[in-house]
């Protein structure tokens, strides 16, 4: 890394308090000399996600996520290392350096997200003059019969294509180039011929937390054999499942008011009647079924989510899967009943905000919807659809959280069905747990590593976190096998010579996110929390440890003389090589009986 670079990346962290950065994303408590909260990584009910303001860096004690402030917006914006740095030099007031960051392959992979961003920028504001020309009749007609005024049409940036051409040339009198426009996915090709891929359509812009354009939503004004709602291709500013239409403006909501739930619905035109009648905390999954990334993105603003999509039985069970992909992530979630054959846009329109709000009022937790959803159109009067119905209750009850919320739901189940409390509490004790989803368990953080391993670790948290008793040892003396134990002990002892303070976030500069080094960092910064390095057990094991090194290269060093000895001819060499070991063993005992520590 270039010495300016890493001037710069000094000043810009040294400028960077992470715990304000943080505080933006989760909800922090003071405890002792770090910040906690609920992990944003995994799903947690128990604070184990930890922030070291004094070292400027995160460790999660749960699933092991760890880093200084770059890492952590990196993570929380699903941004790369250059446009973390970016959006931290920005709110720092630092002038972002000229040279290169990283490799050639790197600087391309820049070059076409910014081109991509630009060409997409450009695409927003040349629908938006189409819009405006004169020219885009149908497009405002839609408009009007919707009812948008032009305020909201301006907020949300909407614009018309007039065709499949003049979005080419105009890219192309800009000087763009045919690949990066084609890579954009505004533009697609036929035959050799660049084509608008939103032609005619009435233009959604898709933009993201950091009020970029990424992508495009476009609706038929037509009946065609085409789909009435088609998005942008994935493209490297572009995906779809980590993406919720109008997260750039419930950003700044959030700037302005505590947040405390999030309306999802399926569509644009939901998203933008709510948001006109005065619902601001809404955003879109645009269709799809909700993902682990949208999650991730939600929980960032709230803890609680109403879902609210098309008043169709159907159509809600089949996104069960990502309404249990929110609960996974920790979310409290809840489905909005709405009238049958209604979205929110029709609510909006027939009944006005109140019809909705009324809507808001009635929504049920996540598992009375299941149960609502698993009942559907079965008639429990009859028998065998009473038992079809009481099996697959009994299975979502099962899921329920606590004893007490089973007992409800089982008195509700037989309030409905007849059966006698005792029978379906028999039911529901001989019942298999549920197995959480396979996709959704995080990793156990397994450690089968040696002993040596382990007491590695420990000694170098030991002089890595300042442990008292660490002071009068010599970390240069401790025979470290590992390498990344060799080089976290090599960055001690360069701060001990200079006499400058040691820092743990500086450690993150050394090794590469998601290898066995990394990894290995994350383990050491487990003995992070205070209590792990204090008091006269961890003293004493301080010290065993380094006696267990020491011995085991005296050790390795015996078995080596003794080989050599027994494969030597020479008598002289044999005479030399048994009094070294005669000394080897002199040291042994030494260590032994603790001298030399």
């Amino acid at each position: 890394m270039a010495t300016e670079l890493q001037g710069f990346l000094q000043t810009l962290k040294e400028k960077t308090n992470i715990v304000e950065v943080a505080s933006g994303y989760v909800s922090l408590e003071r405890r002792g000399g770090s910040y906690w909260a609920c992990c944003p990584f995994h799903h947690e009910k128990t604070p184990s996600f930890a922030i070291n303001e004094a070292d400027q860096y995160y460790h999660c004690f749960g699933c092991g996520e760890s880093g200084d402030v770059i890492k952590f917006v990196q993570s929380m914006e699903n941004i790369d290392f250059m446009d973390a740095v970016k959006l931290l030099a920005d709110k720092a007031g630092l002038t972002m350096p000229q040279t290169g960051f990283d490799n050639r392959q790197t600087v391309e992979l820049k070059r076409k997200k910014d081109a991509i961003l630009k060409i997409l920028n450009d695409c927003a504001h040349f629908y938006l003059k189409n819009l405006n020309s004169g020219n885009a009749d149908e497009h405002i007609n839609y408009i009007l019969k919707r009812n948008i005024p032009s305020d909201i049409v301006r907020k949300f940036g909407l614009g018309a294509s007039l065709n499949f051409y003049d979005l080419p040339k105009f890219l192309l009198s800009k000087g763009y180039s045919r690949q990066d426009m084609l890579d954009s996915g505004a533009i697609n090709e036929a035959d050799g011929r660049l084509l608008d891929a939103q032609g005619g359509r009435l233009i959604y812009p898709i933009i993201n937390a950091m009020d970029e354009v990424v992508a495009f939503g476009g609706r038929v004004l037509k009946k065609t054999e085409f789909a009435k709602y088609k998005n942008t291709k994935e493209t490297v500013v572009f995906n779809k499942s980590k993406t919720l239409y109008n997260i750039n403006l419930l950003k700044k909501l959030r700037k302005t008011q505590t947040i405390s739930e999030v309306i999802v619905v399926e569509g644009y035109m939901d998203t933008i009647s709510l948001y006109q009648a005065g619902f601001k905390n809404v955003v879109a999954s645009m269709g799809t079924s909700l993902t682990q990334e949208q999650a991730r993105l939600l929980k960032r603003y709230t803890d609680n989510v109403l879902i609210s999509y098309d008043g169709d039985g159907a159509g809600q069970k089949a996104n069960m899967r990502g309404l249990e992909i929110l609960k996974e992530a920790g979310l409290n979630v809840k489905v909005v009943p709405l009238p049958e054959g209604l979205d929110p846009d029709d609510v909006i329109k027939q009944r006005g905000a109140d019809g909705y709000r009324a809507c808001l009022a009635s929504a049920m937790p996540l598992i009375d919807y299941k149960l609502k959803t698993a009942k559907g159109s079965l008639d429990i009067t009859n028998n065998e659809d009473r038992q079809k119905y009481v099996a697959e209750a009994i299975k979502i009850i099962k899921t329920a959280d606590s004893a007490s919320e089973q007992e409800d739901l089982l008195k509700g189940l037989r309030d409905q069905t007849g059966i006698s409390y005792e029978s379906l509490k028999r039911d529901l004790n001989s019942a298999p747990k549920a197995p959480r989803p396979a996709a959704e368990q995080r990793p156990e953080r397994r450690d089968d590593s040696s002993v040596q391993k382990k007491a590695s670790r420990f000694i170098i948290a030991a002089f890595l976190f300042g442990a008292r008793f660490a002071a009068d040892a010599d970390i240069s003396a401790i025979p470290f096998k590992d390498g990344v134990h060799e080089i976290i002990a090599k960055y001690i002892r360069s701060k001990q010579l200079l006499e400058e303070r040691v820092r743990p976030s500086e450690l993150f500069e050394f090794f590469e996110e998601n290898t066995e080094e990394f990894t290995e960092l994350t383990k050491i910064l487990d003995y992070s929390d205070g209590n792990a390095l204090a008091g006269e057990v961890a003293e004493k094991y301080f010290y065993d440890c380094i006696k267990s090194l020491k011995l085991s290269e005296i050790d390795e060093r015996v078995e080596t003389v003794k080989r050599s000895a027994e494969a030597e001819t020479d008598l002289n060499k044999r005479k030399l090589l048994a009094a070294e070991l005669q000394k080897l063993l002199i040291q042994k005992k030494k260590i032994k009986s603790g001298e030399g520590l």
